[in-house]
């Protein structure tokens, strides 16, 4: 019963709930609110209708020993990335909340940032041989987009997985003279330790995009970039990843020099004879 949603409990106890706790559940499936993060009791109470009593007695008939042991149970699976609960209310309005929260991650992923190698990091994706990108999930379109920054300064940059396509062609030939670069925020599949492994056994530097709340490594990674992707609401945010993405990407960029610039002329030139881009 521990594993179980808020959803799955009200589903379970809904014939023992009376009328006033009904209400409350009514109110927690119509918002899609799986669990009880984004409410205090007294928030909760006023808006069912009900009594902070009545909002005690739901919670514990759906087999929690207190509405503080429901909020800790239902942060348990949003700190995981469960997108359960909501943007809380605000006057400022849901975008407000957005600019601000994610505004407070850019500050956390400065300070992050300032943590990590940059210099040596954008040295290492630079001089690569071959570097492979390799995102799974919500990490995929942030693994994307940094390789499509990268293709912009350097040659020979793979993403990775294919769409319906498995990853080992793309690592089968790597070694040590090549790079990986990882994007595992929460949520993660056991593909991104895989990948860090099998990269580690091959000599490979390995370059890791995560979260804060990860654990160590799969294997040991020459640079790990620990972004905040959490949000105010029920989904992460990933202003701040696509940040980190492009201060290395600049980094990378930098560290090519005069090779860097001709590759960025040798693009812009293509696009323009491949007419790809409305340039008005």
């Amino acid at each position: 019963m521990d594993e179980d949603g808020i959803r799955e409990r009200i589903e379970r106890s809904w014939s023992e709930l009376s009328p006033v706790e009904r209400q409350i559940a009514q109110l927690l499936l119509e918002r899609d609110d799986d669990d009880l993060a984004a409410w205090t009791t007294t928030e909760l109470a006023g808006a069912a209708g009900a009594s902070k009593a009545s909002v005690s007695r739901f919670v514990r008939r759906l087999g929690f020993g207190s509405f503080a042991q429901a909020r800790t149970a239902a942060r348990s699976a949003r700190a995981r990335g469960v997108p359960t609960g909501g943007l809380p209310p605000s006057a400022a309005g849901p975008a407000a909340l957005h600019v601000e929260h994610d505004t407070a991650n850019l500050a956390r992923t400065a300070d992050a940032l300032a943590r990590v190698d940059l210099t040596a990091c954008s040295r290492l994706v630079a001089r690569a041989r071959r570097v492979v990108v390799a995102g799974w999930r919500n990490s995929f379109p942030v693994a994307l987009h940094l390789r499509e920054q990268l293709l912009q300064a350097r040659p020979d940059v793979v993403l990775a997985p294919q769409p319906g396509q498995t990853v080992a062609e793309e690592f089968a030939d790597l070694g040590p003279r090549d790079a990986v670069v990882v994007v595992a925020f929460r949520r993660r599949t056991p593909h991104a330790a895989s990948a860090l492994r099998l990269a580690h056994a091959q000599g490979v530097p390995s370059v890791l995009f995560t979260d804060p709340a990860a654990g160590p490594p799969a294997a040991p990674v020459a640079h790990r970039f620990a972004v905040p992707v959490d949000g105010p609401g029920a989904f992460d945010s990933y202003a701040a990843a696509m940040t980190a993405a492009a201060v290395l990407a600049e980094g990378v960029l930098a560290a090519r020099g005069a090779a860097g610039r001709d590759r960025v002329a040798a693009v812009s030139s293509a696009l323009e004879d491949l007419d790809e881009l409305e340039v008005r």
